[in-house]
């Protein structure tokens, strides 16, 4: 493989796809015993691969520079020419379902892959290609939408991300400007982007009830792999939250603000931790990623081949650029198993926090996907995905004086809190989602108004000085995933349920390691509650496991408090 930016992209050839799929659909219909379909199945298989890659290259080029005119072009390409693929993918899908060697194949990929093919073959419909192909369209005009937000600062050119970095100003008077500033950016581009929901809103229902379910929500379960629990359980977990760990992190932020010789805390104070400064890494992008390499060489066997692999072919795209998309992102190249890590430096503690969760991310991925034999088992639904990253945060913790030197305590001590005080927004976005979805007719104001409602319910901290935008519920609209991922977030918090499980196993002499190792080796083999359980980690939307992670938590914050200097 050569590095990323010598990879060639070429438009794939759909119709020539196309046809030779339909060719490897015939010959498995027509296999005489398994190994013929199975051999039939791998052939098809190496014909999607490489046009899924030219589509990888394409979106993350198209991140790295929203202005690109070449890349804009070939993902309105892509927009429309994925959901024309519908048709073809059910085609295939219901010879893998009705093939009289469909036994052998589950006994050779596991149950999980057929139960997969089946929702899927639910959800391919001509009806809906042509509302998500609008759908594709809307998401991509947000992100232009975003990515185009910028404000002078302090003599820079700042975009929301930029902004993030000075609310951890020790200045107040900084913090509270930057703040203000990111406000009026939201508060400008509001109509937007409330107007772009809308219609997301209207199209993700339209597209639903064309499939014959009752509500949106009914159909987004099925279709995010949430096949062992409902939206049900859901508001149990969100429940079990408000009633275990929401109070801890009142508490946490009530200390945070006497720590800080502040009355009342607001939002802008959140991310100031400790009066001096958080801690910052020391180091230029290239020198963070060289020092992520010596941890990972000093972790594991494994980890080492993995992050060679990563810094050999330059799988990284790191610092923050005018019209660079924002977040985050670990995505795959399926035709070189060479996993891809996008992100925004800021030159705060989040820069490391890239280079451990999407490198998480990327280590599965690397691992599982040199170790199955198909692509689509490489990853799971994104409630195991994230304990991926967010478990290698935390293993993390013994090597962050590379990073930070003497302020390594002060880093473990922000960032398990932060950890930790995350959840009670995460479960905040999913009750969001799930009241626009039940009441689809809702509009701006109505979701302003859920959002203050929400956030009063599991963030009682919150305060935002008396800005009238974001105290009357605009905050929701900072969340992409609200545009782009509906429905994933809550996913954030059932795995930060598992990565301090994982953790807890190693602060208490368990194998952590190698179950997180299992974890990774299982894949999408196997459903959600099963993977959970085979690589034994509690099952975290039972109110025990919250309860008993929130003591845990408690007694590990002690622990790291002490350490502080």
């Amino acid at each position: 493989m050569k590095k990323f930016s010598e990879l060639e992209y070429r438009r794939p050839r759909i119709l020539r796809v196309m046809r030779g799929v339909n060719r490897c659909v015939k010959q498995l219909k027509k296999a005489a015993d398994f190994a013929s379909a199975d051999g039939a199945l791998h052939r098809w298989h190496a014909l999607v691969m490489p046009a899924a890659t030219q589509y990888q290259i394409a979106y993350i080029r198209n991140t790295m520079n929203m202005k690109d005119p070449f890349y804009e072009k070939e993902i309105k390409f892509y927009n429309v020419a994925i959901p024309l693929l519908g048709p073809m993918l059910k085609k295939s899908i219901s010879a893998l379902l009705g093939s009289r060697f469909r036994p052998q194949f589950e006994e050779k990929y596991g149950a999980h892959l057929l139960r997969t093919a089946e929702t899927q073959m639910q959800l391919l419909q001509p009806k809906v290609i042509v509302p998500t192909i609008k759908e594709n369209n809307l998401t991509s005009r947000y992100s232009k939408t975003a990515a185009a937000c910028s404000v002078e600062f302090m003599g820079e050119k700042c975009n929301f991300y930029g902004l993030l970095r000075h609310m951890q100003s020790t200045d107040r008077a900084e913090r509270e400007a930057a703040f203000n500033a990111w406000a009026k950016l939201y508060e400008e581009v509001s109509p937007k982007l409330e107007a772009q929901y809308g219609q997301l809103v209207r199209l993700r229902c339209a597209i639903a009830k064309r499939l014959g379910y009752r509500s949106y929500i009914d159909y987004i379960y099925p279709a995010r792999g949430r096949y062992d629990y409902t939206a049900k359980e859901a508001a149990a977990f969100r429940e079990a939250v408000r009633q275990y760990i929401t109070p801890l992190c009142h508490r946490l932020y009530k200390e945070q603000a006497a720590r800080l010789g502040l009355e009342k805390l607001q939002w802008f104070d959140e991310a100031l931790v400790f009066p001096e400064g958080n801690a910052v890494p020391v180091g230029s992008p290239a020198e963070l990623v060289e020092k992520a390499r010596r941890m990972y060489t000093a972790l594991s066997p494994e980890t080492k081949e993995f992050f060679d692999f990563m810094t050999e072919h330059e799988l990284f795209d790191l610092v923050t650029r005018e019209n660079k998309h924002l977040g985050g992102y670990c995505t795959v190249l399926p035709e070189y198993k060479a996993p891809f890590i996008f992100s925004n430096f800021n030159g705060t503690s989040a820069d490391v926090d890239v280079l451990t969760h999407e490198a998480g991310h990327a280590f599965q991925a690397y691992y599982a996907g040199n170790r199955l034999p198909l692509y689509e088992q490489t990853g799971s639904t994104s409630e195991i995905n994230e304990i991926h990253s967010m478990t290698m945060e935390h293993f993390a913790y013994p090597y962050m004086e590379l990073f930070f030197g003497e302020n390594a305590d002060k880093y473990r001590y922000a960032h398990f809190c932060g950890a930790l005080k995350t959840i009670p927004y995460l479960v905040s976005v999913d009750e969001f989602q799930h009241r626009v979805f039940e009441n689809p007719a809702s509009g701006p104001a109505d979701w302003r108004r859920y959002w203050r409602e929400i956030e009063g319910k599991y963030m009682p901290w919150r305060s935002y000085n008396g800005n009238a935008f974001l105290e009357s519920g605009g905050f929701w609209m900072q969340k992409q995933h609200i545009f782009l991922y509906p429905f994933y977030y809550i996913d954030y918090a059932l795995a930060q349920m598992g990565a301090f499980a994982l953790y807890r196993k190693q602060t208490e002499g368990g194998d952590a390691w190698g179950s997180y190792l299992k974890l990774c080796a299982l894949g999408g083999t196997c459903g959600y509650f099963e993977t959970l359980e085979t690589a034994g980690v509690p099952l975290p939307l039972l109110p025990e496991t919250v309860r008993d992670t929130a003591a845990f938590a408690e007694r590990q914050i002690k622990i790291l408090d002490e350490n502080l200097p």
